[in-house]
């Protein structure tokens, strides 16, 4: 028995009959159409993007649910040192967790809690990755988003209107050099893959082995006529 209390308005009311109960739309889930009712209705895998507050860092969360609950969590964040802590702090929370209990966790970092937020409105209104993936994806599908080495993809650009740009870091790795035309514009750079170099290592190479034979170089770098370090030129 409902133990709502109702204005006396309402009281005074009559009854009127409710026509539909078809319940939710369905939403696409893993190559099915599934309606939501509760949480462990819920499965896919998809990424949110947060911002702490000052909007000094971000994070992204990439989540693999099943059945509601979180099974794989890879936790990316930028641009705040205290921020890695939180990060891993998320990596030991998350996982086990249902979607709807993850929201609710003290996560510490502003950009953790919004993207979880972010990434909880995708899954829930059906817009992930794999809506349409029969299945969806395996526990640990997250990592293919790394590559080699096991480290996030990053990009550090840094440029001033009276200096021009500094490639610092890129998707191939460490920027060690740019290259220059004629007209002091970059039209190549020297690189450092540091995932590939720190296998190397960990396998027992020599690191300055290790070091050289994973430099290499992207577009027209061995026409430049000039060459600038980029961190100290």
């Amino acid at each position: 028995m409902s133990n709502n209390v109702y204005s006396h308005e309402v009281e005074s009311m009559c009854k009127v009959a409710k026509g539909p109960h078809h319940g939710p739309a369905p939403i696409p889930e893993e190559g099915r159409w599934v309606k939501v009712y509760e949480i462990k209705d819920v499965s896919g895998l998809s990424h949110g993007v947060g911002w702490c507050a000052p909007q000094q860092g971000m994070c992204k969360l990439t989540l693999n649910v099943k059945k509601g609950i979180i099974e794989e969590a890879l936790i990316e964040t930028c641009g705040c040192s205290g921020m890695t802590h939180s990060a891993a702090m998320a990596g030991e929370i998350l996982q086990g967790k249902t979607l709807l209990e993850a929201l609710n966790t003290d996560l510490v970092c502003d950009a953790i809690n919004v993207a979880m937020r972010e990434i909880f409105k995708q899954l829930v209104y059906g817009r992930s990755q794999t809506a349409f993936s029969e299945d969806g994806l395996p526990i640990g599908a997250s990592l293919e988003d790394l590559g080699k080495g096991l480290r996030s993809q990053v990009g550090t650009i840094f440029a001033t209107n009276k200096k021009g740009v500094r490639y610092l870091e890129m998707a191939e790795g460490y920027i060690l050099s740019l290259g220059l035309d004629k007209n002091d514009e970059v039209i190549g750079y020297k690189f450092v893959h540091l995932g590939k170099m720190m296998d190397a290592i960990r396998a027992g190479v020599d690191p300055a082995k290790a070091y050289t034979s994973n430099i290499s170089q992207y577009g027209r770098y061995d026409d430049a006529v000039k060459y600038i370090d980029p961190r100290a030129e």
